[in-house]
């Protein structure tokens, strides 16, 4: 079986979609089928080209029997909104002339980025193959809900040929139970809707000792460690973090920030105006040293924005948190709540209600025993959704459409 997936992300880059993308298909290789990635040059969030890396029109590499086609994309940092719709726009321009070129039994096109799917259809139309949507993110619905404004006009449109392409897909593939409801909701058959949950690398994110020569390394050492690992962006409401931190400046926490993003100028801006004696941010750092920081800190900090649109999402940083035995403070409300609290491996706190978070952080740093059951909760749930049988999940559905046993209701 020939796969041909897109996504505008893919590693060295080490965002949510990149590191889901690489995982399923480094696994559907070992089991025989025959991938190739259609992705731009790794670049995100700031829009800078990483080392070793060349824009190019179109240049081919092997990573772990992947075959990865990079295409040339106009580079734009993860903020704003004109320069990023450019960026997103001319890869997916890019991935259709690409694709063309390529063998496949069906086609694989990812979102959040809206017009990768777009190209995921049009590929559909012109090689005569079907395709399947990876429903990562419900579009337009969550720019709205990070504040972006819309014209009511546009965002009708968009809507409209959201669901077009739901239709026009032999399957829809959502990480969550909750993007199945709001699509048949809205009229979309649940038949042709398929849930793979995102999941834990345990082979990567394992269980260790506390990292004591990083904390010493950052003069941290002796303090109950906060991390946020991942994309400073819009979603993430950190500035009310920023904000309980301050609160408890004089106590023994420390909130470490490892990352990049569309925020993190103004979050670093807030936290040298504060003289945040307890906040320490560092740069991005590559996939396989994140478990190496995820061990120096003593609870993995997981928050969202306050908006229901976040309540039927559910953040890859939990399975990664449970997987290294992390207790989780869960600032996100819905399916991510449910999930935490059905295998008991974190602490909820509401979305940007920093006296909620401070104290639970008391809670968690004052109760041995609840960390230790925190602790084996994560490992269950790691357990329960590792990578291998999510991948081999999605495997068994990509070979159904590419057999042409997938019916196509609408």
């Amino acid at each position: 079986m020939k796969v041909l997936f897109l996504s505008d992300n893919f590693p060295p880059e080490v965002n949510a979609p990149a590191t889901r993308t690489y995982e399923h298909c480094r696994r559907w290789v070992a089991a025989g089928a025959e991938v190739t990635v259609i992705t731009c040059a790794p670049n995100f969030p700031r829009g800078k080209l990483y080392p070793r890396y060349t824009n190019r029109l179109r240049a081919i590499e092997t990573v772990d029997g992947i075959r990865v086609v990079r295409v040339w994309s106009y580079m734009a940092a993860n903020a704003g909104v004109a320069l990023r719709t450019l960026d997103y726009f001319s890869f997916a321009a890019g991935a259709v002339v690409a694709g063309l070129s390529e063998k496949a039994d069906l086609i694989v096109a990812t979102s959040p980025q809206f017009f990768t799917t777009w190209a995921g259809f049009a590929l559909h139309v012109l090689k005569r193959r079907p395709w399947i949507f990876e429903l990562r993110d419900i579009w337009p619905e969550s720019i709205a809900a990070v504040g972006t404004a819309i014209p009511t006009v546009a965002y009708r449109f968009l809507e409209w040929v959201e669901l077009f392409l739901y239709r026009s897909a032999a399957r829809v593939v959502a990480v969550t139970p909750a993007f199945k409801r709001n699509l048949s909701d809205r009229g979309i058959n649940p038949a042709k809707i398929e849930v793979v949950t995102n999941g834990a690398d345990v082979e990567l994110f394992r269980e260790r000792p506390l990292n004591r020569a990083l904390r010493q390394s950052l003069g941290i050492d002796g303090k109950y460690v906060v991390g946020y690992i991942g994309t400073m962006g819009m979603a993430h409401g950190l500035g009310a973090i920023l904000a309980a931190a301050a609160s408890i400046a004089s106590e023994p926490f420390h909130f470490l920030f490892v990352g990049d993003g569309a925020s993190k100028a103004d979050l670093v801006a807030k936290a040298v105006s504060l003289r945040l004696p307890n906040v320490t941010f560092h740069e991005t750092v590559p996939k396989e040293s994140v478990a190496d920081w995820l061990a120096a800190c003593d609870a993995m900090l997981i928050p969202l924005r306050r908006a229901d649109t976040f309540r039927t999402v559910i953040p890859s940083k939990i399975f990664e948190a449970a997987a290294m035995a992390r207790p989780i403070l869960l600032g996100v409300d819905g399916q991510a709540r449910e999930l935490v609290d059905a295998f008991g491996a974190g602490v909820y706190f509401e979305p940007e209600n920093g006296e909620q978070l401070v104290a639970a952080l008391r809670t968690l740093a004052g109760e041995r025993a609840l960390c230790e059951r925190l602790a084996e909760g994560g490992r269950s749930l790691a357990q329960h959704y590792g990578r291998d049988r999510l991948a081999a999940q999605m495997l068994l559905i990509l070979q159904e459409v590419a057999a042409g046993r997938a019916a196509l209701p609408k």
